[in-house]
C-alpha cells in the first residue's frame, strides 16, 4: 500500500464533497421555501422515498425530521408498489430522493401520489428529470462530480442530499419553535435523555439525609453533621428554618488557612458562606450542572418556594446519574 497515495485520495474525496456542499448554498431559493411550507403545513406525516443509496439517505432524513418536531417515516418505493402505498394518505407530504430523477420504482408510484393530491417535494440531481418536473417543489442537489474516481459510486451526490435534508429539518425546527425539552421527549434513552429529562428531585438527597444545622451551633457541631451526612457540606438555617448560608469542606480549609481557630467556641454563623447559590425543586439536572460549572462549586442545596432546604446534592450525584 502507498501511504502517500492513500492520504492524497482521502483529501481529494473530502475536498470534492466539501465543494458539493458549498455549492448548495446558492440554490436555496423559492423552491426551498415552498418545500418548507408544504412540510410545515402537513397535517399527516412526511413520507420519505428513495432507492439504494438514496434510500439510506432518505431514512436518515426521515429520522432527523421525526426527532426535531416534524413527524416523518421512510417508505421503500419498491414495497410501496406491493402494498405499502397504503401508508401514504392525502394528508401527508411526500419527500422523494433520486439523483437521476428517473428511478423507476419512484416513477411507478408517482401517478398514485398525484392522484392522492399529497404535495410532492423532490431532491434530484437533474432539474429536467421526470421526478423534478412533476414535483410541487424541486430542490437541486446536483454535484459537479462524484468523489468516486470512477464517477460511479454515489458519494458527493448522497452527501449533498443529506445536507439538504438537514437544512430542511433544521429550518422546520426553528420555524416550529422546537425546544430542548421537545427534543428530550424524542430522545428519552441514553445519556442525552438523562441530561435533558432528569430533574434534581430525582437524584438529590432528601429528608433525614440532608445535612442541616442551626446558625446558633458551634463549628464543631456543624463538622459533626457534615461527617454524619457525608456530602462535604451542611446547610445553615435560621430560627424559621430558612436558608441562612452554607458551610463546605472548602470553607473549612479557608478557615484553617487564616490561622488557629477554636472549633468548639467559634459559631458556624461567623464562618459560613452567606447568600449561597441554591437550586429550585423541579430544576433540570442539566441546568444544575451548568450552574455548578459556572460558579465552580461542587455541592449545592435545593430549596422550596419558602427558601427552606429540601434537598442536597454534589457532583458525585450528577456523575452517578449519568448527567456529567
Amino acid at each position: 500500500m502507498n501511504d502517500t497515495k492513500l492520504q492524497q485520495l482521502a483529501r481529494a474525496v473530502i475536498e470534492t464533497e466539501a465543494t458539493a456542499i458549498t455549492d448548495l448554498a446558492d440554490r436555496i431559493g423559492n423552491d426551498f421555501i415552498r418545500a418548507c411550507q408544504f412540510m410545515y403545513d402537513c397535517k399527516g406525516r412526511i413520507v420519505v422515498l428513495g432507492m439504494g443509496k438514496s434510500g439510506h439517505i432518505g431514512a436518515k432524513i426521515a429520522a432527523t425530521l421525526a426527532s426535531t418536531g416534524s413527524p416523518a417515516f421512510f417508505v421503500h418505493p419498491g414495497e410501496a408498489s406491493h402494498g405499502d402505498m397504503g401508508m401514504i394518505t392525502r394528508e401527508d407530504t411526500v419527500l422523494a430522493l433520486s439523483n437521476s430523477g428517473e428511478t423507476s420504482e419512484i416513477l411507478t408510484i408517482l401517478p398514485l401520489i398525484k392522484r392522492l393530491g399529497a404535495p410532492l417535494v423532490a431532491l434530484t440531481g437533474n432539474p429536467g428529470s421526470t421526478l423534478a418536473t412533476a414535483a410541487d417543489a424541486h430542490l437541486d442537489v446536483s454535484v459537479e462530480k462524484e468523489a468516486c474516481p470512477l464517477g460511479l459510486a454515489p458519494t458527493s451526490s448522497t452527501t449533498a442530499a443529506l445536507v439538504m435534508g438537514d437544512a430542511l429539518a433544521v429550518s422546520l425546527l426553528e420555524q416550529r419553535g422546537f425546544t430542548a425539552d421537545d427534543f428530550a421527549l424524542s430522545h428519552p434513552g441514553g445519556a442525552l435523555g438523562r441530561r435533558l429529562l432528569l430533574h434534581i428531585d430525582d437524584i438529590m438527597h432528601a429528608g433525614e439525609t440532608i445535612p442541616v444545622v442551626s446558625e446558633s451551633v458551634s463549628l464543631s457541631d456543624a463538622l459533626l453533621e457534615m461527617t454524619r451526612k457525608g456530602l462535604g457540606m451542611t446547610a445553615i438555617v435560621d430560627a424559621d428554618g430558612k436558608m441562612a448560608g452554607i458551610f463546605t469542606d472548602g470553607d473549612l480549609r479557608r478557615v484553617l488557612d487564616h490561622g488557629a481557630v477554636n472549633v468548639h467556641e467559634t459559631k458556624i454563623a461567623d464562618v459560613m458562606t452567606r447568600n449561597c447559590k441554591t437550586a429550585q425543586l423541579g430544576q433540570l439536572a442539566a441546568e444544575t450542572l451548568r450552574m455548578m460549572d459556572e460558579f465552580k462549586i461542587n455541592s449545592l442545596l435545593v430549596v422550596d418556594e419558602n427558601n427552606k432546604p429540601v434537598g442536597a446534592m454534589n457532583m458525585h450525584d450528577l456523575l452517578r446519574a449519568g448527567v456529567v
